[in-house]
């Protein structure tokens, strides 16, 4: 693991982007590095929350099972991507479980290095006050874009948010299986199909990992369209 190189991308992560550099090396210095397989476990729900997590590499996934046994995505982080901040802060048990996606590794901030920092600079506390606020506007709009939009506009925004070009044409590789973005667009596998079949009326084809955008300033417009 080259920790050189994902302390730079921890660097950039909300949670301690703003921070004084005397803060961040703190941090960085107390870190733990895990690497974590496909599938494996990283918490699970009821687990005691004592740290902080980071992505650096890969793709993680935050679900609840249901009471009828279902599993139920709430996020999915990647690069650069907290998660865990409230709950370890105030040592409560996670109300999520954790799972890399993909092969993934993590920066594992422990709380209590936080807390110290925060009893000694309320500036670390407004920062990580942000970030939970990030989380929470990125809840709500997930939240909206499954009451307003129908499946192949959810797909399409999805789409759109791994471009990495603003206009033209562009190509993007699937970063995870076909049933975790179902369950991420609040679909079934089969409606995720149907839906990936309507989207070449607005110039996308998906083959395997692989969606082509023909125009993505077309798709944009398609994804905003009044349903």
């Amino acid at each position: 693991m080259n920790h050189e190189a994902h302390k730079e991308i921890a660097r950039r992560a909300l949670l301690i982007q703003a921070l004084p550099e005397r803060h961040v090396e703190t941090i960085l210095s107390k870190a733990v590095w895990q690497r974590f397989d496909r599938g494996e476990t990283i918490f699970l729900q009821g687990d005691s929350a004592q740290v902080i997590h980071i992505v650096v590499a890969g793709w993680v996934k935050l679900y609840r099972m249901t009471p009828g046994g279902k599993e139920a995505v709430v996020s999915v982080f990647t690069r650069g991507e907290s998660f865990g901040e409230a709950v370890a802060l105030r040592a409560l048990p996670y109300p999520v479980s954790a799972e890399a996606v993909t092969a993934s590794d993590i920066m594992c901030i422990p709380s209590s290095t936080l807390v110290d920092l925060i009893r000694g600079d309320s500036e670390v506390g407004l920062t990580i006050l942000s970030s939970t606020f990030g989380h929470l506007h990125q809840l709500v709009q997930q939240l909206e874009m499954l009451k307003s939009r129908n499946g192949a506009q959810r797909i399409a925004e999805f789409l759109l948010s791994l471009c990495d070009c603003e206009t033209g044409q562009c190509t993007v590789r699937l970063p995870y299986d076909k049933v975790l973005i179902a369950g991420r667009l609040g679909m079934t596998p089969e409606s995720l199909s149907r839906s990936f079949s309507k989207l070449r009326q607005a110039g996308v084809i998906v083959e395997r990992d692989r969606a082509r955008i023909g125009d993505i300033d077309a798709l944009r417009s398609y994804a905003e369209a009044d349903d």
